[in-house]
């Protein structure tokens, strides 16, 4: 390392935010950057630790949770380019593995960071903020655009269903391998979850839109409102290309089961997320008051309910409430969970932060659920609160809350069943490959709901696969 003293030299310094009082006015970034000068010393922080374990995923909980990068990004490697100003380098280095540092660089948990050997005594390096640092450079010099551009053309043609990251990460690898990628999806614009399931304030959409420019400038096809087995069948797609990759997410919002839950008024997350962003789109940044003078209940203490609780804060909510139906996690490790396993520990997202700096009462309520909704004419008015213990009410327990908005967000069960079934799809393998050869499933849809890294590593390494398939018939052709 260039200086392997400098994580005693220089603390740590995060991108800060805006001071809430400001930031809930609008919808704009809510992260600053500080100076490049300042970040190339947070770079230096990157010790020479002999062991990294920030770059490598340390997988437990049955494989779902990981401790460490799970897409195994060369960290080490990049930090100490960032600070020898070897910025063209670093960027190589850091695409090498992602290649969407521009949405990781700003929604990404950064489990690497907690993971980090200096963690063990402090908070660990900046991981997140250099990474976003680069991508920024590689897009101010032109660098993205010509490391998307192939050297050659090929024949074969793959068709990517779903833009969200790891059908864009999917389209990317497979474009720069030479093919003629084509990239289907629903929505009226490209990005799946980068662009309506994240808030403007985590995710400028400009970012978003800003990636799909380049993907489209070296040759990337964007078919936006086109769902397969309604605007396109699977007939078509298959006759038209040579290999399709599923990359649809996991969208099935898990339901609320009670009493009442078809009033008007119990909206799922996603949906709330997408209207808002849309109307962001639209309308421009500043905050607004749909939902002046309206009492918004939030299930689900995940970040998609921390999300909707900033959200509803910049629409003028008055009142919020968040229940969570799992036990309040410990302030401290709980024994089993040690180093370099992401802490099993309580944390407080930003719009649980504005929530508390806002309202006079506590936001969140652990081991409690709705068990009835309760409306006038069809329109929600009230629900039944009731404990709960291993997610059972507890009779005895009930009380009313009156509500004009229940936000369910209480997170995915997996992918929609109708795209499989369109595209005849029964099995999904280990490597990527479906029960038909000519079909492969990357990302939420193939593992279920996780990180946008995930995502993006399955988008990755499934293009390698459907690219190693194609290079097996072209061989076979020239023998």
């Amino acid at each position: 390392m260039a200086d392997p003293f400098g994580f005693i030299k220089y603390d740590r310094q995060d991108n800060p935010y805006r001071p809430i009082s400001e930031r809930i006015k609008d919808f704009n970034e809510m992260e600053v950057n500080i100076s490049e000068a300042e970040r190339r010393k947070q770079a230096a922080r990157c010790m020479n630790c002999g062991v990294p374990h920030c770059h490598h995923g340390i997988f437990y909980g049955g494989g779902r949770a990981v401790g460490g990068c799970p897409n195994d990004n060369l960290i080490p490697e990049w930090q100490d380019l960032v600070y020898r100003n070897e910025d063209k380098m670093a960027f190589d280095r850091l695409t090498l593995t992602n290649p969407l540092p521009d949405f990781t660089g700003l929604v990404c948990p950064a489990p690497c960071e907690l993971s980090c050997n200096e963690a063990l005594h402090g908070q660990g390096i900046t991981i997140r903020n250099n990474e976003h640092f680069i991508i920024e450079q590689g897009f101010k010099f032109n660098w993205v655009k010509t490391q998307g551009t192939p050297f050659a053309r090929n024949q074969y043609k793959v068709a990517v269903v779903g833009s969200g990251p790891a059908g864009l990460a999917a389209a990317w690898r497979l474009n720069q391998l030479g093919y003629q990628v084509t990239v289907f999806e629903k929505a009226d614009r490209p990005g799946g979850l980068c662009m309506y399931g994240i808030p403007n304030m985590k995710l400028p959409k400009e970012i978003v839109a800003r990636r799909v420019a380049v993907m489209q400038a070296v040759g990337i096809d964007f078919k936006v409102n086109t769902e397969v087995g309604v605007d396109i069948s699977q007939d078509v797609l298959k006759r038209q290309f040579d290999r399709i990759v599923v990359c649809i997410g996991a969208g099935t919002p898990r339901d609320l089961v009670a009493e009442g839950r078809e009033t008007e008024g119990v909206t799922f997350a996603v949906d709330f997320l997408t209207q808002t962003t849309k109307r962001v789109l639209k309308q421009g940044p500043k905050a607004n008051d749909v939902l002046a003078g309206k009492s918004v209940l939030v299930l689900g203490g995940g970040d998609t309910g921390n999300d909707c609780v900033a959200s509803a804060i910049r629409q003028g909510a008055t009142k919020i409430k968040q229940l969570e139906i799992t036990p309040e996690p410990p302030t401290k490790r709980p024994d089993g969970n040690p180093w370099p396993e992401y802490p099993a520990t309580k944390r407080v997202g930003y719009g649980q932060e504005e929530a508390a700096e806002l309202f006079s009462e506590p936001l969140t309520d652990y081991e409690k659920t709705v068990t009835a909704v309760h409306g006038q004419n069809g329109q929600l008015k009230s629900v039944t609160i009731q404990k709960v213990k291993n997610f059972k009410p507890i009779a005895g327990t009930e009380e009313n809350l009156d509500v004009d908005l229940v936000l369910l967000a209480m997170g995915f069960t997996g992918p929609q069943k109708a795209i499989f079934e369109a595209l005849g799809i029964e099995k999904v393998y280990d490597d990527y490959r479906t029960n038909d050869e000519q079909i492969y499933v990357a990302g939420d849809a193939r593992r279920g709901p996780s990180l946008v890294i995930w995502a993006i590593r399955e988008g990755r390494l499934a293009a390698q696969r459907v690219a190693q398939s194609l290079e097996k018939i072209e061989k076979r052709q020239t023998v």
